[in-house]
């Protein structure tokens, strides 16, 4: 059975590099495989992805040699284990904000006695180039979790929640949190707050030896997040390389078309 990658460069304290796939194009997913990330996450809570669609793209980022993550629509049991059977590599589990749901979410990514993850699905296996039985035997050591924080109320309560043994990284979703700290009459947080916030989970994370992980939007963002102690890193999406790229080409060209920014990630 091939190890995950992505778990080693995290616990050897190295960054791992990956973007978001919210297209729910297989061909474009296979593209990027072949790319140089380290990973791909399919996003199955914000985009029209299916699990049938999904399936294949983890398929087609297997075949390639990468790791296949997807996010799920939310912490629940059904969402993880579907994914997981389908050959997802491990999961991104949005919005947990408090010690029961971390511990949950973790329990649905493992088989028993660590977990309740139920046994059965084939297609699994053929990402992680094992049998089945290989597979139901190392999957425990090999499924990557990873956890979301993205309220300020789990910032909150950070060492509670996130240390809950089994966590890979604690990844921020930038968009959330800074929703979550609008004041009464909804003004944003300002740039300042906000920035403590994200120090206050990178401190977190070094406290309790677990990776953090953030979503940026340029390799330069990237690179002064890798150096800030951040390992986990999401580069902007399929998507977002998309429009970015053809708004480039419009306003070199002077045509003077653009419809401005299609795309947040």
């Amino acid at each position: 059975m091939r190890e995950n990658p992505v778990k080693r460069l995290l616990k050897s304290g190295q960054p791992a590099v990956g973007t978001w796939l919210s297209l729910g194009n297989i061909t474009a997913a296979r593209f990027l495989a072949r790319s140089g990330f380290d990973w791909l996450c399919v996003d199955i809570e914000h985009s029209l992805v299916g699990m049938e669609t999904a399936t294949h793209m983890f398929g087609s980022v297997a075949d390639a040699g990468c790791v296949a993550l997807a996010r799920v629509p939310a912490n629940k049991h059904d969402h993880i284990k579907r994914v997981l059977d389908n050959g997802g590599h491990g999961i991104i589990v949005p919005m947990v904000c408090s010690r029961k749901e971390a511990e949950l979410a973790v329990e649905a990514c493992l088989y028993p006695p660590q977990g309740t993850r139920s046994v059965g699905g084939s297609v699994h296996a053929l990402n992680w180039n094992a049998s089945p039985v290989d597979y139901y035997a190392r999957a425990n050591d090999e499924v990557a979790i990873i956890l979301q924080c993205e309220h300020i109320e789990a910032v909150r309560d950070f060492d509670n929640i996130y240390s809950v043994p089994g966590v890979d990284a604690v990844f921020v979703g930038p968009n959330d949190l800074m929703a979550s700290m609008r004041s009464a009459d909804g003004k944003p947080p300002t740039p300042e707050a906000f920035q403590q916030a994200l120090a206050d989970i990178l401190a977190g994370c070094k406290r309790l030896g677990v990776p953090a992980g953030i979503h940026t939007f340029s390799a330069e963002d990237a690179k002064k997040r890798i150096a800030e102690g951040w390992q986990f890193i999401a580069v902007s999406s399929e998507l977002k390389f998309m429009v970015d790229g053809a708004k480039a080409v419009i306003d070199g060209l002077g045509l003077g078309k653009g419809a401005g920014d299609l795309a947040k990630y």
